[in-house]
């Protein structure tokens, strides 16, 4: 296989039309039909099915197009790269995070990284923690914020931060809240969940703490992401566990408490061992200074929220 075989695959397949992409790739008509066949034998399969007005891609050729796409691009990294090397100057940098993270770290990490350097090309895709630990061992991705650490050989995580659960509740909630609370003291209430199959690190975590409270949460409500948790919470429909970072997100209507079962949580960030390159350096140094105005931002706010005593009013739903 050879990278010509890719290209002309993918500007046939985004083409629609043998001539329309060999308009595209200067090249004539008749030897690009010629390196397409070659293509499809080598492989063993049909890409494209022949018709009057051009061609469409066969349910092989649709399984391959975003595989030839990614190999393409990072093809094209390798330029970059080696400019990068030579000239000791970042020039691109893919990165995973975490829904929650989006407010809380990735504002100012952003900022901080154009700063240091302006013509870094940042690419930034929204990952489940699992996820991120995959692409990073893959190569898809350079670095991720994620909320768990890493088993994986190749995968570190390099900076962690510790980010409890605690409980979200109402603001209205008619109860008196101060220091820690136990979470036996609300097996009775209706609890807003995290969706399994888009946030199952919170759900499974969310889970095992009611669990090792003895009781089974009463799930009435799910949401997506943190920010949807929260956004049910204050709008009185149940209580929720969510990770003590969440303070930070500034959703009106809400009191969070920290719980005195101690539970585990992180915020992470993760690399491929070895990688030393210089924009992953400089973000570790940016994100270790957010880690730490973050913990002592929602020490603060917790402090605050575990002294302060609720108005009584009427119990949620």
């Amino acid at each position: 296989m050879e990278l010509r075989h890719l290209r002309y695959f993918v500007a046939v397949a985004e083409s629609g039309s043998l001539s329309r992409a060999a308009e595209k790739l200067f090249i004539a008509q008749p030897p690009l039909s010629l390196q397409i066949r070659q293509f499809e034998e080598e492989l063993g399969v049909a890409l494209f099915i022949r018709h009057p007005k051009g061609v469409r891609l066969t349910l092989a050729g649709q399984a391959l197009l975003p595989e030839a796409r990614y190999l393409l691009e990072r093809v094209g990294r390798i330029g970059n790269v080696a400019r990068q090397s030579r000239e000791n100057r970042p020039v691109s940098l893919s990165m995973g995070f975490v829904p929650s993270s989006s407010h809380t770290v990735l504002p100012i990490l952003i900022r901080k990284l154009r700063a240091k350097y302006p013509g870094l090309e940042l690419e930034l895709r929204e990952m489940i923690s699992e996820e991120q630990i995959s692409a990073i061992a893959d190569g898809r991705i350079d670095v991720g914020i994620a909320r768990s650490g890493s088993k994986h050989p190749r995968v570190l995580a390099s900076l962690q931060m510790s980010d409890p659960f605690c409980l979200a509740l109402p603001a209205t909630l008619a109860m008196v809240c101060e220091g820690a609370v136990d979470l036996r003291n609300y097996s009775d209430q209706a609890f807003v969940g995290f969706s399994r199959s888009h946030g199952p690190a919170y759900f499974d975590q969310s889970i095992h703490l009611c669990s090792q409270a003895g009781f089974s949460p009463r799930i009435r409500y799910e949401a997506s992401n943190v920010r949807g948790v929260l956004d049910l919470v204050s709008a009185g429909l149940g209580i929720a566990l969510v990770p003590a970072s969440t303070v930070q997100l500034g959703v009106k209507g809400l009191a969070w408490r920290r719980l005195a079962q101690k539970p585990y949580g992180v915020l992470s960030v993760l690399r491929r061992k070895g990688d030393t390159q210089p924009a992953v350096q400089t973000l570790e140094t940016v994100v270790e200074k957010i880690f730490e105005d973050l913990r002592l931002k929602v020490d603060a706010r917790l402090a605050g929220a575990s002294g302060a005593r609720l108005r009584r009013g009427d119990s949620p739903p």
